[in-house]
């Protein structure tokens, strides 16, 4: 072990260097939620269908979440400023190839690059900003964070959308590249940041981790299309939980450990960790699917659904500060962090007024009450979350933050997906119909409007029971 005096971000310019990781923070989700926008074009250009095309989607979760947590440890041992800049560089490098690449293969190890990269920019740029700001400054920093990462997200299919309806394809990845490199660029002048001493690298550690995290991507995945129950799937968890398992024996040895147990024995940080887990359930799931609904049981047209879904973005985009101001004005957590959560249980069930023919004013009131829950989760989760460590673990808290709700978000979604099916095939009776009208195929509105009632229902009981755990351990704490 090298011992080395603790390197501290500091700058006469924090606020610069807070604009650089933001601006990293609003292309990475957008580059999640706005590829699906692509996949059409993307599909006719290359001649490519199926698990291929899927895929161009599939490698950047798979590898995001894979490698997030390693990320956010080396980030703590060599910089965080290093980490941020080199997982800028690999995304930009990932994007410019994904933007070129002249078969689908060549898409698909692109995107699983860019995906490393946006693993290392998210675990190094939140340590960043913990170490650039104290007190309530941090609170107000990661507030902004929520409110950019949120508007990436949101904002993502319609950035895309304009992109490739205007220039095609291509033009998406490229300007993805653009914005990261000037991202990169930007961080030269960012101090570095990095714990008080240098370990080895916890090697046995990283690659439990990775592959323990990768294979279950890959099963939930595959569940959809090879069945949940198949050898295929079931081996691909077994293998998955043997590797996580024997890394949680091997941090338990180990004397400088990817990811310190302590952490997730804390209550409160293990609670504000959760709430991404509960966005995703409550938040990601709307954004990912509701629009399906709209076009194919409600006959708006693609613009139209999108235009109704501001209902549901906009109030992310605003009202993240408002939680941070609530925090700083001595708002005990253990009331507001739950409470946005049961915001989404709320909402959940009142979106049950769903309907065929529904109107905008019947569906808006749950739609901004969900969205104002999330906005105020995204202005104090990560930043409580990130007080409650130490600077120098910063990046290992960030990395288990993130992967939390990146690798959340890669199995809810798959889940939610397969129950919609599954659940409008019990209605109609015929497996490729449900998948049709899961797809938006308008011809059984009711079967796809029981199938949501039940998965809303489902979704306001999880968030609810999500609302009452975090206010218990953060209660305790």
């Amino acid at each position: 072990m090298t011992v080395l005096a603790p390197v501290r971000a500091v700058t006469a310019r924090p606020l610069a260097a807070a604009a650089v990781v933001l601006l990293g923070f609003l292309v990475v989700p957008m580059s999640i939620s706005g590829t699906a926008v692509a996949l059409p074009r993307i599909g006719a250009d290359l001649t490519a269908t199926g698990a291929p095309l899927q895929w161009v989607m599939n490698a950047y979760n798979l590898t995001f979440a894979s490698f997030m947590l390693v990320a956010g440890s080396l980030a703590d041992l060599y910089g965080r400023r290093r980490v941020f800049a080199t997982g800028a560089a690999v995304f930009a490098a990932g994007s410019l190839a994904a933007g070129i690449a002249q078969n689908v293969w060549l898409l698909d190890a692109a995107r699983a690059l860019s995906g490393v990269g946006a693993a290392a920019v998210m675990a190094g740029g939140a340590a960043l900003l913990a170490t650039l700001f104290e007190g309530p400054a941090r609170t107000r920093a990661f507030a902004a964070l929520g409110v950019v990462a949120g508007a990436g997200l949101a904002l993502g299919p319609s950035a895309a959308g304009w992109l490739v309806g205007g220039l095609g394809w291509r033009a998406f990845f490229l300007a993805n590249a653009v914005v990261l490199g000037l991202s990169l660029l930007g961080s030269v002048f960012v101090a570095e940041s990095r714990a008080g001493r240098r370990v080895p690298v916890d090697v046995p550690g990283a690659l439990t981790s990775i592959g323990g995290l990768a294979l279950l991507t890959v099963a939930v995945v595959q569940g959809p299309q090879a069945g949940w129950g198949s050898v295929q799937v079931l081996g691909l968890v077994a293998a998955a939980a043997a590797l996580l398992v024997a890394f949680v024996v091997l941090q338990r040895r180990s004397a400088h450990p990817i990811l310190d147990l302590t952490l997730v024995r804390n209550r409160a940080f293990l609670a504000l960790s959760l709430v991404p887990v509960a966005i995703t359930f409550g938040f990601v799931t709307l954004l990912t699917y509701l629009p399906t609904y709209l076009v194919g049981a409600n006959g708006l047209g693609v613009r139209e659904a999108g235009t109704w879904m501001l209902a549901l973005t906009a109030p992310v985009l605003v009202v993240p500060p408002v939680g941070g101001w609530l925090v700083n004005r001595g708002v005990p957590a253990g009331v507001l962090v739950p409470g946005s959560v049961l915001m989404f249980a709320i909402g959940a069930a009142w979106l049950t007024v769903l309907h065929p023919g529904a109107g905008l004013g019947e569906l808006a009131g749950p739609l901004l009450l969900v969205g104002a829950g999330v906005g105020i989760a995204f202005g104090v989760g990560d930043g409580l979350a990130m007080s409650m460590v130490e600077p120098e673990r910063a990046g290992m808290a960030a990395g288990f933050v993130n992967t939390m709700r990146i690798g959340s978000e890669a199995v809810v979604i798959a889940v939610f997906g397969a129950a919609l099916v599954s659940l409008v095939g019990a209605e109609v009776g015929d497996g490729a119909l449900a998948n049709r009208i899961a797809a938006g195929e308008g011809t059984a509105p009711e079967a796809f409007t029981a199938a949501w009632h039940l998965l809303l229902w489902a979704i306001a009981v999880i968030c609810t029971v999500a609302a009452v755990g975090i206010h218990t351990m953060l209660r305790r704490k």
